[in-house]
């Protein structure tokens, strides 16, 4: 697996990430403590893990960062980038900082190397959240700081209310089909060094059997996923980050790792999808 730097962090991880975002079923379950398919999903974790990649992505309302806990036991914490996101209703200062607390404690870690804020929330000041970011920035707890979901507004606003630290990155969904972050968002990105997280890579699955993906698949030997994700990651500041949920379906993602597309094929794969932006 392909190592690049995570934007002005100066950090090295995966090039092809994991998501841990499941569906509203399995989350709303875990409120009740059902985690019917845990075991699988820890599999798929951890397969993502065996194969080289280093960065993981959860939340504390996806109710798997226990998961990830279960999949980084044994492992070098260090070799590891492991993100997690505080919903909107606790961003707070001092909502924020609990949540983060209660984020440690399911991740059996002493720091997370990437907090982000989930969601934005009008109700309360991004300069407030911002600083208690700050705060356990401070402590040792968070390396690094992150958004999601934000427009370009939200996203400077955020980028300029961090009194100590810097914002390091992003999240939001981009795939081949879902373009919109490349009017906006994406150039400010690379202007000011921000590493953006993919969600949805690959457009929900649809990208899977859309036939657009035929011949730069067919050109290099790879599955379409693969090339939907490499198509991503050969972006400098954007690491895709594909549901982990099966361990065949991770490892095919981490195929995807480790080789280039031709010039001829991201032409026609950009030319393909262009009207999407």
């Amino acid at each position: 697996m392909k190592l690049k730097k995570f934007a002005k962090t100066g950090v090295a991880v995966s090039e092809i990430g994991m998501g841990t975002y499941y569906d509203p079923p399995w989350i709303a379950a875990g409120f009740f403590g059902w985690k019917r398919g845990a075991k699988a999903k820890v599999e798929a974790i951890t397969a993502g893990f065996d194969s080289g990649m280093t960065l993981v992505d959860t939340a504390e309302i996806y109710q798997s960062e226990a998961l990830v806990a279960r999949a980084t036991r044994g492992r070098k914490r260090e070799d590891l980038f492991v993100a997690s996101k505080v919903w909107s209703t606790h961003l707070r200062r001092d909502d924020l900082i609990r949540a983060f607390e209660k984020s440690l404690k399911r991740l059996e870690t002493t720091y997370i190397d990437l907090y982000q804020v989930h969601w934005p929330n009008p109700g309360v000041p991004i300069r407030e959240t911002m600083e208690a970011m700050d705060h356990l920035v401070s402590q040792g707890k968070l390396r690094h700081v992150g958004v999601s979901n934000f427009s370009r507004q939200q996203l400077e606003e955020a980028n300029s209310s961090l009194p100590k630290s810097q914002l390091s990155s992003v999240q939001l969904s981009y795939s081949l089909m879902q373009r919109r972050a490349e009017r906006d968002i994406l150039p400010y990105c690379d202007r000011e060094g921000i590493a953006f997280l993919a969600y949805y890579p690959l457009a929900h699955g649809r990208l899977v059997s859309d036939h657009r993906l035929d011949a730069a698949a067919a050109r290099n030997n790879k599955s379409k996923s693969q090339v939907a994700l490499r198509w991503l990651a050969e972006k400098e500041n954007v690491f895709p980050i594909p549901r982990a949920s099966r361990p065949l379906h991770v490892l095919e993602d981490a195929g995807a790792s480790g080789w280039e597309l031709s010039e001829t094929d991201a032409a026609e794969l950009d030319a393909a999808f262009r009207t999407l932006i």
